[in-house]
């Protein structure tokens, strides 16, 4: 009992240290030291404190060095860095573009009434206006075998004149086939920032961060610092991109600006830097831009809760886990457990799971939902006793005996099994039906596991009502692992809360606040059924069969 009182404050400890840390890191982002030499020998000024008169001029090249020419998009005359905006303009697309290849945004902030080239204390940056992604598969009725594209068309040829080329038709449709090579895209959105705080840098306290964003220059014995202009990439997101194809001439371009304050300049860098790592390490595009989503679309406020919000997810996910697993590797009998409630868990855990990767949706839900699908399997071998006994390389299933008790339960569990099936049966083929015939899908296999995961979604907590019952013919619950409960309890009010944060499927977002009605019951049959010491406790014991020690002195 010590070594896991002490494992479990270990976990604890570190993870204190960790969200103090974190703070402590934090707020060395947002804080910067200004400069208070009282002669200023030391102090960097900014060149926005003489209220210069500016323009912002933006540029399209085919190379990130203007190398073959650029083309003005777009410019704001009388540029005030402190008036939001707001701007849609349509670029054209230069031939090498539109054979599936880049483009890029020149932007420079310079002095107003000449040219960018012609001004020594301009600043400017690049930003990519193209990215490669492999195009989304068509969804298709699996009935007709037709898309939805494929069916507008048919439907705009019936209502016109019968003069078109069948071959040329047939020619445009195989143009049109999934492929899984990657196909540039056009960023849609470019947002651009300027801090417009006058602060003033300390040349020794000078943040690494901002140092390759800072362009200094001399004027006299003063050290004088160009207006910070910043692309923010976090503001590009999946949904915003539009696939480029030979017929896309023109294509519109959001141009958002706003100011900026120094802080969060230096924490949007910090993310931008930790998005581009992630993308190093092996995220894809797809998983990025549900980071990007969790910074861009919240508040720092929000932002700042997101963040213990998650640290707590993830300390209560290894306690549940924990505690989770330590049930079921001391549990001996089955009595008062529904067998096929863990069953259909372990079902329901793996059919979520492979919904999720058909779906691409992030790691960030991928992963944890993986490792429950094999502690799930891991509790169907305990629940049912299966032994795996490898002879000549062929795997033999042996499964154990059941007791009195275990058999009384398992007759509970029958029963309530049966009057589910009456209801669940039918709606789930019914759903299944009504999909096939009026939804698309991009497989047999997608439309297989949408209609499992769908019913798992839908009807899925009606498997657990079986443990209800058997709760209520018992009139006990001492049986349930409850440590791993209250904590899964908690994290799922914690999912309720990333479900508004995390981009993931409708359904798999209306599970989370389903979840919460069953733990309420659960925590409704535990005030109204005391605890039993007569019965056996989560790890197969009674408290009437333990041997009695010496009385404890008050």
């Amino acid at each position: 009992m010590f070594l896991k009182t002490s494992f479990t404050t270990l976990i604890v400890g570190v993870f204190v240290v960790y969200v103090l840390h974190t703070c402590w890191v934090m707020y060395g982002i947002v804080y910067t030291k200004p400069c208070d030499s009282p002669r200023g020998d030391n102090c960097i000024t900014p060149f926005l404190a003489g209220k210069p008169k500016l323009q912002l001029s933006i540029f399209t090249a085919l190379r990130s060095n203007a190398d073959g020419g650029h083309t003005l998009i777009h410019k704001e005359e009388n540029f005030d860095i402190n008036s939001k905006f707001e701007r849609i303009v349509n670029v054209s697309l230069p031939k090498k573009t539109r054979n599936n290849g880049t483009l890029y945004a020149l932007i420079f902030v310079h002095q107003a009434g000449v040219t960018p080239w012609q001004d020594p204390r301009q600043v400017h940056l690049v930003a990519q206006l193209t990215t490669y992604m492999v195009p989304k598969p068509p969804e298709i009725s699996l009935i007709s075998g037709k898309d939805q594209t494929q069916g507008q068309k048919e439907e705009a040829q019936q209502k016109k004149p019968q003069d078109s080329n069948p071959a040329g038709g047939a020619a445009k449709s195989g143009a049109t086939s999934p492929s899984d090579r990657p196909v540039s895209h056009w960023r849609s959105r470019l947002t651009l920032n300027i801090v417009s705080d006058h602060f003033l840098f300390d040349r020794e306290y000078l943040p690494s961060d901002v140092h390759k964003y800072l362009r200094v220059f001399q004027n006299g014995k003063k050290m004088v610092y160009l207006p910070l202009l910043f692309v923010d990439e976090l503001s590009n997101r999946v949904k915003d991109l539009v696939e480029i194809n030979s017929t896309s001439m023109e294509l519109p371009l959001t141009i958002s600006y706003d100011s900026i304050s120094l802080g969060r300049l230096r924490f949007w860098i910090h993310m931008q830097d930790a998005v581009y790592s992630l993308q190093q390490f092996g995220f894809t595009e797809k998983d990025a831009d549900e980071i990007k989503g969790i910074f861009v679309d919240t508040n720092l406020y929000f932002l700042a809760l997101t963040f213990f919000v998650a640290a707590f997810h993830l300390l209560f996910d290894f306690l549940a886990f924990k505690n989770d697993i330590s049930f079921w590797k001391q549990k001996k009998s089955m009595v008062g457990m529904s067998s096929k409630a863990v069953l259909w868990r372990c079902f329901s855990t793996i059919v979520i799971f492979l919904y999720l990767f058909d779906e691409q949706t992030s790691l960030l839900v991928l992963i944890p939902a993986g490792i429950g699908s094999i502690i799930e399997v891991w509790k169907v071998k305990k629940a049912f006793k299966i032994q795996v006994l490898w002879k000549g390389g062929k795997p033999t299933f042996l499964f154990g005996k059941l007791d009195e008790s275990e058999r009384r339960t398992e007759e509970y569990d029958t029963l309530a099994m049966k009057y589910l099936s009456y209801l669940l049966y039918p709606l789930c083929i019914g759903g299944a039906v009504y999909a096939l015939i009026f939804l698309r899908y991009k497989s047999w296999y997608s439309w297989l596991i949408n209609s499992l995961v769908n019913g798992v979604y839908a009807f899925g907590f009606l498997f657990m009502l079986p443990q209800l019952f058997v709760n209520y013919k018992l009139k006990s619950v001492a049986h349930l692992p409850w440590k791993a409960f209250m904590y899964k309890a908690f994290n799922t009010f914690i999912d309720d809360v990333f479900a508004f944060i995390i981009t993931m499927p409708t359904s798999h977002r209306l599970a989370c606040f389903r979840d919460d009605v069953v733990f309420l019951i659960y925590l409704y049959q535990r005030w109204l059924y005391p605890v039993d010491k007569r019965r056996v406790n989560e790890y197969g014991v009674s408290y009437d069969e333990t041997p009695k020690g010496k009385p404890h002195k008050e």
